[in-house]
Formats: C-alpha cells, sequence, structure tokens
C-alpha cells in the first residue's frame, strides 16, 4: 500500500498507476493576515471538477477577542458561490441587502449571475469574544444560459440539510442529490458536493454517474485503489468506474462533483465562458469606483459598507 502526503509531495501529479485516481493536487498555502488559506482549484493541472472551479480550504486558525476576519467588498460574476463552515462564524452582506452570520452545518449559497457585490466580515460578537474559524469555500461556475441571470442570495439552515447514515459514516448533503437525498440548494446544473465523516475502517462508493468526481481529505487519511492520501490532499478521480474510499482512522471528508460545464475564464473573483464578460466587468467595477457607487449600475456597495476592494493591476 502507498502513501501520498502533501509535506512530500510537488504539488500535484498525473496518477497512471492506481486505475481510480487520475490525479492527486496538494494545495497552496497563502497567509491572508493572520490566517491560512489553501487553495486546491483551480491547479496548473486541473482547473475545474464538474462545475467546481475554486476551492479553499480555510484555517483552521484561532482569533484572539477583537480580531477576525475583513474582506472588503468585491465584485463576482458568472458563479455560485459555497461557504460551508466546521467550526466558527461568519459574516456575509452583499448589494442585495441580505446580511447574515453563517455557522457550522448551515449553507450560504451567493448566485452572482450578471454581478453581485459583498463582504465577510466577523460578526461583532463573534470578533469581541474570539474564536476558531475552520471551512471550505467554493465557487461553482454558471451554465451560460445562467451567466447573466439576476444575482441571488439563499441561506439554508443546518436543520435543513439532509443527513445520510450509512455504516460508520455520517453525511451531510450541501448540494445536489446523492444516496436518495435532495438538497434544498438551488442548482443550476448537475451537481454532488458532501461532508462526510467517517469511522475508521468505514467505506463510501462514490458511483461513476456523479460525472467529474474528487475527494478532498480535510482531516485523517483516506484510502482510494490501495492508496492512502494524507489530510489537504485532493484526489480528483479516474472517470468511468465506481470508487470506494476508506478512512484510515476517522477521517472527514469532502465529497464532490458533477457534470462539467466547458471551459471557463477566471480573472480574480470574475468567471465567464466568453472572456469579454470579464472585460466588460472590470470596466464596470472601475467605472462604479471612480463614480462613487452610484445606486443604479451593475454593482453598487452593500448597505453599511464604505470600502471596496480595487481593482487588481493583474
Amino acid at each position: 500500500m502507498s502513501r501520498y502526503n502533501e509535506e512530500v509531495s510537488s504539488g500535484q501529479r498525473d496518477d497512471s498507476a492506481n486505475p481510480l485516481v487520475e490525479r492527486v493536487i496538494a494545495p497552496k498555502e497563502h497567509d491572508l493576515g493572520g490566517f491560512s488559506v489553501r487553495r486546491v482549484l483551480p491547479s496548473a493541472g486541473r482547473r475545474m471538477v464538474g462545475p467546481f472551479i475554486f476551492f479553499d480550504h480555510i484555517g483552521p486558525a484561532e482569533f484572539p477577542p477583537g480580531k477576525g476576519v475583513d474582506v472588503r467588498p468585491h465584485p463576482h460574476i458568472g458563479l455560485a458561490t459555497l461557504t460551508w463552515l466546521f467550526d466558527g462564524g461568519l459574516g456575509h452582506r452583499d448589494s442585495l441587502g441580505f446580511d447574515i452570520e453563517i455557522h457550522p452545518g448551515a449553507l450560504n449559497w451567493m448566485t452572482a449571475g450578471r454581478g453581485i457585490v459583498h463582504s465577510e466580515r466577523t460578526a461583532p460578537a463573534t470578533r469581541a469574544a474570539g474564536h476558531r474559524l475552520h471551512g471550505i469555500q467554493s465557487w461553482v461556475a454558471l451554465p451560460e444560459h445562467h451567466e447573466e441571470t439576476d444575482p441571488a442570495f439563499d441561506h439554508y439552515p443546518a436543520d435543513a440539510m439532509p443527513v445520510i447514515e450509512q455504516d460508520g459514516v455520517r453525511m451531510i448533503l450541501i448540494a445536489g442529490s446523492a444516496f436518495g437525498e435532495t438538497s434544498p440548494a438551488r442548482v443550476c446544473s448537475p451537481i454532488v458536493y458532501l461532508q462526510a465523516d467517517l469511522q475508521d475502517g468505514a467505506r463510501v462508493t462514490l458511483p461513476a454517474e456523479w460525472g467529474e468526481r474528487a475527494v478532498y481529505v480535510v482531516e485523517g487519511e483516506a484510502e482510494i485503489g490501495g492508496e492512502v492520501f494524507a489530510y489537504r490532499n485532493m484526489a480528483v478521480l479516474a472517470d468511468g468506474a465506481d470508487a470506494e474510499v476508506t478512512a484510515r482512522g476517522p477521517a472527514r471528508l469532502m465529497l464532490l462533483g458533477g457534470a462539467p460545464l466547458g471551459k471557463r475564464t477566471i480573472w480574480w473573483n470574475l468567471v465567464a465562458s466568453d472572456p469579454a464578460k470579464i472585460e466588460a466587468a472590470k470596466a464596470d467595477w472601475s467605472a462604479a469606483i471612480a463614480s462613487g457607487f452610484p445606486a443604479e449600475g451593475r454593482f453598487t456597495l452593500p448597505p453599511d459598507e464604505g470600502e471596496h476592494i480595487p481593482l487588481p493591476e493583474s
């Protein structure tokens, strides 16, 4: 039995030796000032898995009283953002007027469509108390016919999310349909997304019918095709065959997949099937900044926000 461990990996590899695994991706770590984010997607060798075009592992990070996250307002187009926490809380405020703090087990699903602006900040009470933050933030690209849809925001409380239990396995269905259950999240294309907590030796099978699939190891170790993958690695599964995943010790996994949507351009926080839409959004964001964010226009600031992130130079 072989092992793939983040500390000795080169970041990613093709995996012809393992018939069930097409590629392994170890994330790149970014320090965001007091806490770390590990970016898995997009990677140099694999830009997307199904509709998933962005996958960040946030923390775990310990914030002392008075400290927290402050991501200033910024724009999105052509995607939906999914925020999913294991620990802590994170405030969301957007240009539609939604202002809510998400907690573990609940789902924030923000559909950018033709354009939305939002900020992510630690809520005042959570900041004052100090807290631990740990979670996953992912983006899914929208089908071409949904890229210009009106922006929307949906919050699903923890008790609305389907729970699936098998022998030694407890899963929360975040999006899509799997194992006889369907998530309440409104999706625009075939998708599967679950948190899976496995006891030592427990197994779960990812069927080929899910489309493109991947397993991300949040905690512990998982065996696929006779190879053990350490935490903080994503195993992108080969097409065409069911894949059994076995926990080696207690493990927490994210299971994700869905139908591919075709090539997408991603630049900063903007995603589109046509690069011209990216250029138009860049121009609109610059114009909104120059004019002081008027109430009319594609990009406006969320209520009670006076800051923004400028357009990057590259």
